[in-house]
């Protein structure tokens, strides 16, 4: 009986070591598209418990998306482009412990709710420098659709979000205008505030 019961117990912990290295294999084997269509088919389920969720909520569900899709550290670094090697260890940490708070409370703040709305899939096309680009669109009912193009790195066996594009004006762009010229004007410190000051804001509201 006891010979039994050790049997079993060890086929059942080889069958989940087994099903946990077939999750890993079949996520490092994702194509960029599948990297992005499940990351937003994990945005439109929080959307769609948004208000129950409230802020906190969202943040929570969307940390883990994120984590799985984005390359933040990689964002981090083109945000601030040469600025990068100018800081130390303890300050790149930072910076990408700050910049992934900002990025997933955007995300909590910006798709709140759900109205119907669904994404397509557009087109895919492969970039000069061995990236991605998975081109979509935000159907929203009753109003215009917004573009999302997408933009993917390989990080090691898999593909990650390195910048977002929406209706034409990218994300990246964007940040990095902003936060190079607040770290060079007012230094790490100013940088660090601002951002904290950012992600304050998308809570309260």
């Amino acid at each position: 009986m006891l010979t039994e019961f050790k049997n079993k117990f060890f086929f059942a912990i080889i069958a989940f070591f087994l099903s946990v290295n077939f999750a890993n294999v079949q996520a490092e084997s994702q194509t960029a598209k599948q990297v992005v269509e499940t990351f937003q088919a994990e945005l439109l389920a929080v959307m769609q418990q948004g208000k129950e969720l409230g802020f906190q909520g969202r943040y929570k569900k969307l940390d883990t998306a994120i984590a799985k899709s984005h390359d933040l550290t990689k964002i981090a670094r083109i945000v601030i482009g040469r600025e990068w090697a100018k800081l130390n260890e303890a300050q790149q940490q930072e910076l990408v412990d700050v910049f992934t708070r900002l990025s997933i409370a955007a995300y909590a703040y910006n798709f709140k709710e759900f109205s119907g709305e669904s994404f397509k899939f557009e087109a895919e096309e492969e970039t000069t420098r061995g990236g991605v680009i998975v081109h979509t669109y935000l159907l929203i009912p009753d109003d215009k659709d917004v573009k999302f193009d997408y933009m993917l790195k390989k990080k090691g066996e898999s593909w990650r979000i390195i910048n977002i594009i929406a209706n034409g004006v990218s994300d990246l762009a964007l940040k990095r205008s902003e936060y190079t010229s607040i770290l060079k004007a007012d230094g790490f410190d100013a940088l660090i505030t601002k951002i904290s000051e950012k992600i304050d804001n998308y809570a309260k509201q």
